[in-house]
């Protein structure tokens, strides 16, 4: 059975039709998440709260950086950011948050190694060959 067959019976029966602005919240939602630095500060609240210095060592970009993305993923409604004296530390509204984002990084890295495992058939692609003797 291939990967595909296990989802066949998924695609079988048609979503129920959802209310446009739930659809337009999951599409905001989705357009906070879908930068790698933010998709980084997820995966590591993920595992605690962190303060923005604490993301900055983790990540290895700047502080202003993190701030942005962090603004974004708040205004978003992603992570809550809650004063403690000097510092703000930040944590995931909820679990669902970081399940869209491990999924995503998971089904990332299957597409990778799918990629590179050899195919069954060749797969002749017009022009290869000449391609190939040219530059050997």
């Amino acid at each position: 059975m291939n990967s595909d067959e296990g989802h066949l019976h998924e695609r079988a029966a048609p979503a129920p039709p959802c209310d446009p602005a739930t659809l337009s919240e999951a599409g905001n939602l989705l357009r906070a998440l879908a930068a790698p630095v933010r998709i980084a500060i997820v995966l590591q609240l993920r595992r605690a709260e962190r303060c923005v210095h604490d993301l900055v060592d983790a990540l290895g970009v700047t502080q202003p950086l993190i701030s942005q993305h962090l603004r974004v993923l708040k205004d978003a409604g992603v992570v809550h950011g809650r004063r403690n004296g000097r510092e703000v530390v930040y944590r995931l509204v909820d679990d669902h948050l970081a399940h869209i984002v491990v999924d995503a990084v998971a089904h990332a890295e299957e597409d990778a190694h799918r990629t590179e495992e050899p195919l069954d058939e060749p797969t002749h692609v017009p022009g290869e060959h000449r391609q190939e003797t040219e530059t050997a």
